[in-house]
């Protein structure tokens, strides 16, 4: 296995050297039966919805991928709701897909994978030096890296459509308050204010988890004492209220009347069409809406940043999806030549070119295509480490709390009620973890 990997390096060297002069195919070719593709191989590549790119970029890397080494990608693609328990129970029962796609944070590695008995460790892969040193944590368990993502920092905020803010006069808010009166501003002009996208599960999640800055900054020690099992998330001051917010939202009719059926996959036709005023993405999404509504101008979308609870801090997520290689798959070897074609100079670039919603990768030698007027907005916010990433436990139930979000805006609970049954399933994943800190 170490001559094979060692083989893929120096050929990763090699091809960029002689590029134009009509050797890569050679030196491809011998990497290839080196690898043992004496027949043909197909690789299977669990991701899920979310985590694939809607252009199509990554079918079309996949596709010369296997023009150049004979070696198939044959995608399975499934929802985003029950992925990670999914994963979970394919990795156990050894029938997962040789290659996976999942959300990735530093504190939830363990409990998704058990990457030391599932995963393929890729300490000795030449591309991993390159990738920016703050994502390393979130594809690492024990110091070592078993995966390889590409996005760069992961920044949601509200876009809205500049044209509608001007026709009625709106300034962006920067309190709550400010966002109550713009959104019933909106409201009465006939356009739905928000468009939530709740089915998609984890959206309704982000402005109570995105919005760590607002909670740490008059406690900068709230992430240690939660993850020390001093506080739990009812201890947390502004979540309840902005929970508490985002339900007046919903009975004020700002996210409209059928927002329990909407989807992320429709919010650009929403945006696009006028039909409502403002999103909660990133800032590339603009793009996106731009080019399935080649009418509607990216420079349409103006940013600001999440004011629930008079929130002005911008959350950040150091890394998203991330690739990782069974450890059980019979086609490592495979995978790995996989992954040293996707980390190519080359193919970084065509996936930031071909993905229009992605502005920057987590490669610093890929230059970001961050609007001046996004990153000028952006760079005037003070951050903060999300807390799917910086507190334990809070990831695995991410999509759970979606669901009761649901359930809340529903009526069939309350807001406290949310905040519990996350707290309740912190302890239970703690436990079965046996973390020692909540050991009586």
């Amino acid at each position: 296995m170490r001559k094979s990997i060692a083989i893929m390096i120096i050929v990763g060297l090699i091809t960029s050297i002689f590029a134009g002069c009509g050797k890569e195919e050679e030196v491809v070719n011998q990497v290839v039966k080196k690898a043992k593709v004496s027949k043909e191989v197909t690789l299977t590549f669990g991701i899920h919805q979310s985590g694939l790119p809607s252009s199509g970029i990554l079918e079309e890397l996949a596709a010369d991928f296997e023009k150049e080494t004979k070696i198939k990608i044959e995608f399975q693609v499934s929802p985003d709701v029950g992925w990670d328990d999914l994963i979970k129970e394919k990795l156990a029962s050894k029938e997962a897909p040789d290659i996976i796609c999942a959300d990735s944070e530093p504190l939830s590695m363990y409990s998704k994978f058990d990457p030391e008995n599932n995963l393929v460790a890729l300490d000795d892969q030449e591309w991993v030096s390159r990738m920016d040193s703050s994502v390393l944590p979130s594809i690492s368990y024990k110091d070592r890296v078993y995966g390889i993502t590409f996005a760069g920092p992961k920044m949601y905020a509200y876009l809205y459509n500049k044209q509608i803010f001007a026709d009625l006069g709106l300034e962006i808010p920067t309190t709550y308050e400010e966002f109550k009166t713009v959104c019933q501003t909106i409201k009465d002009a006939g356009i739905i204010p928000i468009y939530e996208a709740t089915t998609s599960g984890w959206h309704q999640v982000l402005p109570v988890y995105e919005n760590a800055g607002l909670y740490t900054q008059n406690n900068m020690e709230l992430f240690e004492k939660l993850n020390t099992n001093q506080i739990s998330l009812a201890d947390i001051p502004g979540m309840l209220k902005i929970i508490t917010q985002m339900k007046e939202f919903a009975d004020l009719g700002f996210y409209g009347e059928d927002y329990l059926t909407n989807t992320v996959e429709d919010a650009k036709q929403a945006i696009a069409t006028r039909k409502a005023a403002i999103f909660l993405s990133e800032a590339g999404w603009a793009n996106e809406v731009e080019t399935d509504y080649p009418e509607f101008s990216a420079s349409n979308l103006g940013i600001f940043a999440m004011p629930w609870g008079d929130n002005q801090t911008i959350g950040v997520n150091p890394a998203s999806n991330a690739y990782f290689i069974n450890a059980n798959s019979e086609y490592i070897e495979e995978a790995k030549l996989f992954f040293e074609f996707l980390s190519r100079p080359e193919n970084l670039q065509r996936r930031l070119d071909g993905q229009t919603g992605l502005l920057q990768l987590c490669w610093p030698e890929i230059n970001s295509k961050y609007p001046a007027e996004y990153d000028e907005y952006l760079n005037s916010k003070e951050k903060e480490l999300v807390m799917q990433v910086g507190v334990k436990y809070v990831a695995t139930g991410f999509m759970d709390m979606g669901a009761d979000l649901v359930k809340m805006y529903e009526g069939k609970i309350m807001p406290e009620d949310v905040i519990n049954a996350a707290q309740q399933r912190r302890e239970e994943q703690a436990n079965l973890l046996k973390d020692a800190t909540w050991q009586d």
